[in-house]
């Protein structure tokens, strides 16, 4: 089974897997590498990594895994506004995408990978100091040089997709990269749900542009996963309850629920997903295959909307008076 990825001539497994490991090393170990191989194994053909990935280390096990598969596989990754530490435990270095970084940083990536091309690639966070006039032009080089096929963004606000689509570039941008799930416990800067504003200022650009999204951290980074509790009273203990309902009635797990949501959504092209061993890469592309009956939908929405206003709630108590 595969999507096209927005209006572009990709298409790709519903299920994304990433590389951008939680509690295995972000470099070419052996653990590492029996995740992407289960992956492959199983029917995914997206891969998603970033130079800022264990500074690049991600995205040489991805090279590594994929080796004598080029052809089979869509690749997505990812370039920092940051440079990596001069020091072990240092801080990143800030960088800008000027024309002469996203090139070297595209050479960097290409090589790590040991592949020619990159299918999709993406501005990791915003860079607000180069004008974004100037970011998509270098992006348009690395397309028509052959070493991009698609371009995108990641982390961007409404406001900054805007100007990209307004420049109107010669190679128009195909996608985006974005936090999204049935929750969405993350704020933003402002105290605002990431989620609610993705739906409300991302999505109707999305739709209107016809641009494809990989939507990241089906289970909110850990906040949904089955072995966490939420706390007694919390606004999210209700919904938890709710999908957990949900997964009972059905036979399937938590994660498979959640996955599966994301890609009930009509706006998420796939869901990515960070599974950390095999048995967790077969049971996300379970959840991927998963059709979720109008039924639970309306009950997850029902315990969203729930959940969403006790988060208002929440911030606005937490507000000085």
């Amino acid at each position: 089974m595969r999507r096209r990825f927005g209006r572009t001539e990709l298409r790709v497994s519903p299920l994304c897997q990433g590389t951008a490991f939680r509690t295995l090393p972000r470099a070419d170990v052996p653990e590492a590498r029996r995740v992407l191989a289960r992956a492959l194994e199983i029917g995914v053909n997206f891969f998603d990594s970033s130079n800022a990935y264990g500074w690049g280390g991600a995205e040489e096990v991805l090279g590594k895994a994929i080796a004598g598969q080029r052809e089979g596989v869509v690749i997505c990754t990812k370039v920092a506004a940051s440079l990596a530490p001069e020091k072990e435990g240092g801080k990143p270095q800030p960088a800008r995408f000027t024309h002469e970084y996203l090139f070297a940083q595209a050479e960097g990536s290409l090589r790590r990978m040991g592949t020619d091309y990159i299918d999709l690639y993406l501005l990791h966070q915003p860079d607000k100091v180069t004008p974004a006039a100037a970011i998509a032009e270098a992006m348009a080089e690395l397309a028509e040089s052959g070493r991009v096929r698609y371009w995108g963004v990641s982390n961007h606000s409404g406001t900054q997709l805007s100007e990209y689509l307004e420049l109107k570039p010669r190679v128009p941008l195909a996608g985006i990269e974005e936090y999204y799930n049935i929750a969405g416990e993350h704020l933003d800067s402002e105290g605002n749900s990431r989620v609610a504003k993705l739906e409300q200022e991302v999505f109707p650009l999305v739709r209107q542009a016809g641009l494809g999204v990989l939507a990241f951290s089906p289970q909110d980074t850990g906040h949904l996963a089955p072995e966490r509790t939420p706390p007694p009273g919390s606004p999210l203990e209700g919904l938890v309850k709710a999908l957990d309902r949900v997964a009972g009635e059905l036979g399937v797990t938590r994660p498979q629920v959640c996955i599966a949501w994301g890609l009930a959504r009509s706006e998420v092209s796939c869901v990515l997903a960070g599974a950390e061993s095999p048995q967790q890469v077969e049971e996300n592309w379970a959840g991927a295959q998963l059709a979720l009956p109008p039924q639970a939908l309306e009950v997850l929405e029902e315990a969203r909307q729930v959940y969403r206003k006790g988060q208002q709630e929440a911030k606005r108590y937490s507000e000085p008076q």
